[in-house]
């Protein structure tokens, strides 16, 4: 029974995440990059700027950067450890090209995203704010649209609980504990659905009383908790992985030349261009919007919570998101992986599966012993994946309050089921996992993207508008 079930979801997840939501996502994406001049990186720098420089006066509930590192906590996660390393397992590494290419198109995506998320954004007397797709649908696309909204919502709850917010995160941290205790003779408990290691008992139960904490505490929160952790994560991180690249500092250009042929099938065998180019393509693509939700939607329910009054503004700081998400984080995951050939079996002698490949990669990138390499990454993705917890509970939360007309009730049926679906993570399987937590993702796309082609027009008239009035002011 339970082999037909993963059948159908591996088919199901080949449906959702096939060559129409693929072209559909980078269609978006290349359509306003175009329309708004290569915004991404004409003004990327002014985005950079806008993320640490407040406004003197706006509507909402956190600041920008408190709103970004919201957005942020969601999107770095488990995704850019072991995301990458799944994408390069089953596309070779020429996924990673792909990556890329989709995080620069997304960053086009996403500012369209924060854009609309302030414009069309509701708050109530209490000043409490409540934003994105689901509003810039509803508000911005007219009232006959709001099933759409619906959808979205019902999806985005859905990911939330059943997908990015939970059980991958979950399992990706139990994962890493259960590797770096695996050398070692601990107690294991036997339950009825299979047997277990203590310390991923004990750490699925730390988790589950962490997260209880936080989220109890709602947006402000999760806000004060991730300016905190994300900024440190991101950088403990980075740091680690530019100490790998600065000890195989020649074996990178093998690596970019790796990559590069991948991305194009260059590499496979005669026969199997076209074939090995697509599967790279795929897998780069849809772990790539995994990461970094351009597309998805999630990003401007966090975005909406801003105190700003500019749209524009608030549009250029979440795109920034992308850029440190994909562009600098998967990256530097991507090139350790492909330098210790970890992704590869003939290489490892084995088939490595999830956060075993890049705790591979650690091993053999680092000079330290491999307990000491493991336990770093294990630190690296605990931090990681609890904020992506934090986050998506936030989404997911205010998706059941656009669903249910703002009923408290339900808000803590939610919050509490949520709670239980970081309990159980540990004990669900990798591929069943992450293959959930994919066809959550395309199916939460499909309503957005359609409300990014319907306002377009309005996303290029408030660019056009602000960029055509910047003679003074916080504007420079």
């Amino acid at each position: 029974m339970l082999t037909k079930i993963n059948d159908f979801i591996v088919w199901l997840n080949g449906m959702v995440w096939g060559l129409p939501l693929i072209i559909f996502i980078l269609a978006v994406g290349i359509y306003l990059t175009i329309r708004m001049g290569v915004l991404q990186i004409r003004h990327l720098p002014k985005a950079f700027k806008f993320m640490f420089k407040e406004e003197e006066s706006g509507d909402g509930e956190v600041t920008s950067f408190g709103a970004l590192c919201t957005a942020l906590s969601a999107t770095i996660g488990t995704g850019n450890i072991v995301g990458v390393a799944t994408a390069i397992a089953l596309g070779g590494p020429g996924a990673l090209f792909w990556m890329w290419l989709a995080a620069f198109f997304g960053m086009a995506t996403k500012y369209a995203e924060g854009l609309l998320a302030i414009k069309y954004r509701t708050i109530n007397e209490d000043g409490h704010v409540i934003g994105g797709p689901f509003y810039y649908i509803e508000n911005g696309m007219g009232k006959k649209w709001r099933p759409l909204a619906k959808i979205f919502a019902f999806f985005g709850a859905g990911v939330g609980l059943l997908g990015i917010g939970t059980f991958t995160q979950v399992n990706g941290i139990t994962s890493a504990v259960n590797n770096l205790f695996s050398n070692q003779k601990l107690p294991t408990l036997k339950l009825s659905f299979g047997e277990y290691s203590l310390p991923l008992i004990i750490t699925g139960i730390i988790l589950t009383i962490c997260v209880a904490l936080v989220v109890i505490g709602g947006i402000k929160r999760i806000a004060k908790v991730s300016e905190v952790i994300v900024p440190f994560m991101a950088v403990l991180y980075v740091t680690i992985c530019v100490l790998v690249l600065i000890f195989n500092f020649k074996e990178i250009p093998q690596a970019i030349n790796q990559i590069i042929k991948g991305a194009f099938g260059l590499n496979a065998v005669a026969g199997g261009v076209v074939g090995s180019m697509i599967v790279a393509m795929q897998s780069g693509i849809a772990r790539g919007i995994f990461s970094n939700e351009s597309g998805l939607g999630s990003a401007p329910i966090a975005a909406a919570a801003a105190k700003t009054k500019e749209p524009v503004r608030q549009g250029l700081v979440s795109m920034t998101g992308t850029f440190i998400d994909t562009i600098v984080i998967c990256t530097m995951t991507g090139l350790t992986v492909v330098i210790a050939g970890s992704w590869n079996p003939e290489i490892v002698g084995k088939k490595l599966e999830g956060v075993n490949i890049t705790i591979d990669a650690f091993q053999k990138g680092l000079p330290f012993p491999a307990i000491v390499s493991s336990g770093i990454l294990m630190v690296c993705l605990i931090f990681f994946a609890f904020t992506t917890i934090l986050g998506w509970n936030y989404y997911g939360e205010r998706c059941i309050e656009y669903l249910t007309n703002g009923s408290m009730t339900s808000i803590m049926v939610y919050r509490y089921l949520y709670i239980v679906a970081i309990f159980i993570g540990p004990y669900m399987t990798v591929s069943v996992v992450w293959n959930i937590a994919d066809v959550f993702n395309g199916l939460m796309a499909f309503p957005n993207l359609i409300a990014l082609t319907a306002l377009s027009g309005v996303v290029i008239k408030e660019t056009k508008r602000y960029f055509n009035n910047t003679l003074g002011g916080e504007h420079k």
